[in-house]
């Protein structure tokens, strides 16, 4: 089999190298990178597409102030899903998650490739992703299904009593435990006709390879988009650091741990909005802002912020094409041959907290499946204004997580 170190954002990476900083001089060291065979690069290269998408929609049908999602955690959770959907659901499903011509077989070992190389990727840089299927007891589901997603996934499978009262407290405490209680009361109940849940766990936990020194961070004020002020605590760094700046933002790259991960903090300027970028945004535009991006000594103030964002991605997944999965006309006949479930809910949260040290951020995702009983409905450089930000990974450019700042609190 072929394999070779591969990107979906090749120009992105190329563009993206290690940054040094006067304040913490080495030589240079080759940063980690995962070895994809061929196939699995096209997952990645779906992702991103997915990744973008998805936070385009999400970001324009929410009011909250500060927003984040995990593409990584809904592209895994919908990646078990997807297993047991045929027909036209497969179709939306191979359409939305950009997979293209590939089958599902190299789809599934694209996953299981992709997730096995990650997590041992750092060894400064804690990140784990976790999945797990529960089904309702009684609820008979073909075996090829769960041993698939055991396989590809690591999924652990288990079937509960979804009338127990205490069936909502045992999933939610496997989320928990998998994000180190960061993700916490995520599922708030179980429908009577609910019967499985697919979710996906993520947690992670970085120190900047360059910390902020405490000693440094000072009050001062973000302006808000309505042109009111908040207060907020400014860190700040100087140093050499990977800088983009065009006629729309100005962008810096903060490494963690080894500099296999890192943090994209993308300020637009004034007449520019996070809104207005994240309209426009995409793999190609993300290429072309960043394809004459440098080394810079930099000035880096930026804002602790720490907060949690949930959300329900029904409406944007079926805008995006996935409505066939959400509706009375669903094909989930493998996982269950009489078909008649459709997705009910897809559930997502996340967490992040940047401070001077690093970065702890997690994301947890619920596919809910529930049997038919109808159409379902479908429920220098100073960071002083909202802006964007994402952690990828940097040999494929896989984004874990997208954020918008738009009134930074640290508690």
């Amino acid at each position: 089999m072929k394999k070779h170190i591969i990107s979906p954002l090749i120009i992105l990476i190329s563009f993206f190298i290690i940054p040094s900083c006067e304040k913490n001089p080495e030589p240079d060291k080759e940063i980690p990178q995962i070895i994809l065979r061929e196939k699995s690069a096209q997952i990645i290269e779906a992702d991103q597409a997915f990744a973008f998408e998805l936070f385009r929609e999400v970001i324009a049908h929410s009011d909250e102030d500060n927003i984040m999602i995990s593409p990584l955690s809904v592209s895994y959770a919908l990646g078990m899903t997807y297993n047991g959907a045929a027909g036209t659901t497969l179709d939306a499903f191979n359409n939305v998650l950009h997979f293209g011509d590939l089958t599902r077989d190299e789809v599934n070992k694209s996953y299981k490739d992709l997730m096995n190389q990650l997590v041992h990727l750092d060894e400064e840089v804690e990140f784990s992703i976790a999945n797990s299927i529960w089904y309702r007891m009684g609820y008979y589901v073909l075996e090829d299904f769960i041993t698939t997603n055991q396989e590809y996934f690591d999924a652990m499978v288990s079937d509960l009593d979804f009338s127990d009262p205490g069936a909502v407290d045992i999933i939610n405490n496997w989320i928990e435990e998998k994000t180190n209680d960061k993700i916490q009361d995520m599922l708030d109940y179980i429908p009577g006709d609910a019967v499985m849940y697919l979710i996906n766990a993520i947690y992670f936990n970085a120190r900047w390879k360059y910390q902020f020194d405490p000693d440094d961070t000072q009050s001062g004020s973000f302006y808000l988009e309505d042109g009111n002020t908040h207060q907020a605590d400014f860190m700040k760094i100087n140093g050499d650091f990977r800088y983009t700046s065009n006629n729309y933002f100005a962008a810096v790259e903060l490494p963690y741990g080894d500099s296999t991960f890192s943090m994209v903090v993308v300020l637009p300027y004034p007449g520019t909005s996070p809104d207005d970028l994240t309209e426009t945004m995409d793999v190609t535009t993300w290429n072309e802002w960043f394809s004459h991006s440098e080394m810079a000594n930099v000035q880096v103030e930026m804002p602790k912020f720490k907060y949690g964002f949930k959300d329900l991605l029904n409406d944007p997944l079926i805008n995006l094409g996935l409505g066939i999965a959400f509706s009375g006309g669903a094909d989930f006949t493998l996982i269950n041959p009489d078909g008649n479930i459709f997705i009910s809910r897809v559930i997502h949260q996340t967490f992040i907290d940047v401070q001077e040290e690093g970065t702890e951020a997690a994301a947890a995702t619920i596919v809910e499946l529930r049997e038919t009983a109808g159409p379902p409905q479908p429920v220098v450089f100073r960071a002083d204004k909202p802006f964007l930000y994402l952690i990828k990974e940097n040999s494929t450019g896989a984004i874990m997580f997208m954020g918008k700042v738009g009134k930074p609190e640290y508690d």
